[in-house]
């Protein structure tokens, strides 16, 4: 009895803001100034708390889980790391004839030499049931006139802490394309005034996506690390469709031998 009680004094409650609002809206363009600032800054408080609300709702609600890092991790992982792009909402989802050097949300920089660009990236909305993560990533490649393109993915701080030449680093992916096409991973790891790089090929023919860079066979200052970064690099990319529909990383101690 209580709750139903309750329920109704919410819907009363939420029935008279709705009027309330709906009257200021439809009085907005004669009501005096000074109580147009008034409610300007009131409608402004209540925007600012229902967007909350409605981010937080759309996070729980929807499939896969916004915000999820969940996947699967070798025994012995010491760090893990799905990049924003994959769990969250962009305030800017998308870009046409991205020019070189340009981002998309602030860890994804595209790279290329074309003078004339025909490239689009677009945060999508994942909704398979195999998917985990609950963003992808597509890019469009038409007319191709340049020698090299390539997104670089920053890694986060926590990457490189405590990070030893004894650790493998794994990057996972799930990739969708329109034609068939050769992408190399490349770790760069910056260690003073040097930067170590290891070079990967993409197992594209496979149903599992997954390099590890073995950090045993590099020559890796250990106490000089700063910072590390993902170059994910295209062969051969013109007329494409490439759908990025995970990426996931990993750090694990390599077993003893």
């Amino acid at each position: 009895m209580i709750e139903l009680r309750s329920s109704l004094l919410d819907w009363i409650v939420h029935r008279r803001g709705l009027r309330r609002w709906r009257r200021a809206a439809r009085g907005a363009s004669t009501m005096p100034l000074s109580t147009l600032r008034t409610e300007r800054a009131r409608a402004r408080q209540l925007r600012h708390s229902l967007n909350d609300l409605i981010s937080v709702a759309d996070n729980r609600l929807a499939l896969p889980m916004i915000g999820s890092n969940a996947f699967p991790k070798p025994h012995g992982t010491d760090w893990s790391w799905r990049p924003a792009l994959w769990r969250e909402p962009l305030a800017r989802p998308g870009r046409s004839s991205v020019q070189s050097k340009s981002m998309l949300g602030d860890e994804i920089t595209l790279f290329h030499d074309c003078q004339h660009s025909e490239l689009t990236l677009r945060q999508l909305r994942n909704n398979r049931e195999a998917d985990l993560a609950p963003y992808g990533l597509r890019m469009d490649v038409f007319s191709f006139d340049g020698s090299f393109l390539s997104l670089v993915l920053n890694l986060p701080d926590e990457a490189v802490q405590g990070l030893q030449r004894r650790h493998l680093i794994r990057m996972n992916t799930i990739i969708e394309m329109e034609k068939p096409l050769e992408i190399f991973v490349r770790l760069n790891i910056r260690h003073g005034p040097n930067t170590e790089q290891i070079v990967r090929e993409l197992p594209l023919h496979e149903d599992d996506i997954m390099v590890e860079f073995d950090l045993a066979y590099s020559n890796l200052n250990e106490k000089r690390i700063e910072r590390a970064w993902i170059d994910l690099i295209f062969e051969n990319p013109e007329m494409s469709q490439l759908i990025l529909r995970d990426v996931t990383f990993c750090r694990h101690p390599r077993a003893d031998l």
